[in-house]
């Protein structure tokens, strides 16, 4: 399994927090948030990643290889970032992942690492992480499930009423599934879309994706001041 941490945004939300450096290298509690990614696929044996990059891409390479971890961290540039959306971003990885399990991460997530243990070791092929809530907006990620805990829709225009909770950014995709995903992303790349669009027409076609439910570890999207 290859995973690719999304970390390419310009972050507008964070500034001045995000002036000079991309958010994935804000620290929370004296550690960037990239550090805590990467130290949590060491510690979930995930020995190969990808990063998506862009804004100050150089920053976020050289602070990358500095950690010395044994895992093999690879990079590529979405040179649209400020144009495109995270959909985009993660297409531009396609060359890396194609035929290959995938576990995908958006890098301005902090979570308790037990997060990657519980959607690895899950016997379904396709999942993804949500926090359940009854109190959801309009910003969140909403995800509504059918009654065997399938995805059933994914966006922000759910009604929140009918949402089991929010998508975290974290998921994980079979081989073949992935081939399917950027067979989707490459016709909606140009979209200016969040990769969700590219989720909800895989499930639409039939795919198969479980909700993995994080309650009792903390997880938390780094947005807005």
């Amino acid at each position: 399994m290859i995973a690719v941490i999304l970390a390419a945004g310009i972050s507008s939300r964070l500034r001045p927090l995000t002036n000079d450096i991309p958010k994935c290298l804000l620290r929370v509690g004296g550690t960037p948030l990239l550090e805590r990614i990467l130290q949590s696929l060491h510690r979930n044996h995930i020995g190969e990643c990808v990063i998506v990059t862009g804004y100050h891409k150089e920053k976020v390479e050289e602070f990358a290889q500095s950690l010395s971890l044994p895992i093999s961290i690879s990079f590529v540039e979405n040179p649209q970032y400020v144009t495109t959306g995270n959909n985009y971003s993660l297409w531009t990885a396609h060359s890396r992942v194609v035929g290959q399990e995938m576990l995908l991460m958006d890098g301005d997530i902090l979570f308790d690492s037990r997060l990657l243990a519980l959607l690895l070791h899950s016997p379904h092929k396709n999942g993804l992480i949500i926090r359940k809530s009854n109190n959801l907006g309009a910003e969140e990620i909403k995800v509504e499930v059918d009654g065997d805990g399938h995805v059933k829709r994914i966006g922000k225009d759910i009604d929140p009423a009918k949402a089991l909770g929010e998508s975290i950014g974290i998921e994980k995709f079979g081989a073949d599934t992935v081939s399917t995903l950027f067979e989707v992303l490459d016709r909606r790349k140009e979209r200016n879309e969040f990769y969700e669009a590219s989720f909800q027409e895989i499930v639409d076609g039939g795919t198969k994706i479980n909700a993995i439910d994080s309650t009792g570890l903390p997880c938390i999207e780094i947005d807005t001041l």
